[in-house]
């Protein structure tokens, strides 16, 4: 029996329902030696919101679920049963049956994967270039700007304030400002 990687698509936000659900309908119905894993393709990210970092899972592709199996109509049924699932990702409108993924996409995916959950090496920085903000600690307390430059690497933010009447670049840590609107 050979094994594939396919792509099934859900509503966004739902995966997890998804995922729970076919997990216990294998399980149930005796499918294991049919569908070997379940998997959201997610990563983990260290978000920066008022100036306190925080660890989340984000999905790097929303709606979709990747599923290792060997296809066939049992599978196809279990996966149209699905609450919140929109079935197997089928290329053409003529194709029937869905395609699986080469391997080198699904060595790609499972990477981004591994490496998201060692460590969270993906920073989101609520600020972009021409955002208003606060200074709220360090010499520059209290003084608003405007984001001029976001380095995402070193986590600071390069501001425009306004000293003595003079539009002046000060570096900031993205943990000394927050948003003035």
């Amino acid at each position: 029996m050979e094994h594939g990687w396919y792509v099934v698509r859900c509503f966004s936000s739902h995966e997890k329902k998804v995922k729970e659900f076919l997990e216990r309908e294998i399980e149930e119905q005796g499918l294991e030696d049919k569908v070997k894993e379940i998997l959201i393709p997610t990563e983990t990210v260290v978000e920066i919101r008022s100036g306190k970092k925080r660890t989340r899972e984000k999905n790097f592709f929303p709606g979709y679920i990747l599923l290792n199996a060997h296809y066939d109509e049992e599978v196809n049924n279990l996966v149209d049963s699905a609450p919140s699932c929109l079935g197997f990702l089928k290329v053409g409108k003529s194709q029937t049956v869905p395609t699986p993924l080469k391997k080198h996409e699904v060595q790609r995916i499972i990477g981004r994967v591994r490496e998201g959950g060692e460590e969270a090496r993906n920073i989101e920085i609520p600020y972009s270039e021409g955002d208003l903000v606060k200074v709220i600690s360090g010499p520059f307390k209290d003084f608003d700007g405007t984001v001029q430059e976001v380095n995402t690497e070193r986590l600071k933010l390069r501001v425009l304030v306004s000293i003595f009447g003079r539009k002046t670049p000060v570096e900031v840590h993205v943990n000394q400002v927050e948003s003035a609107t």
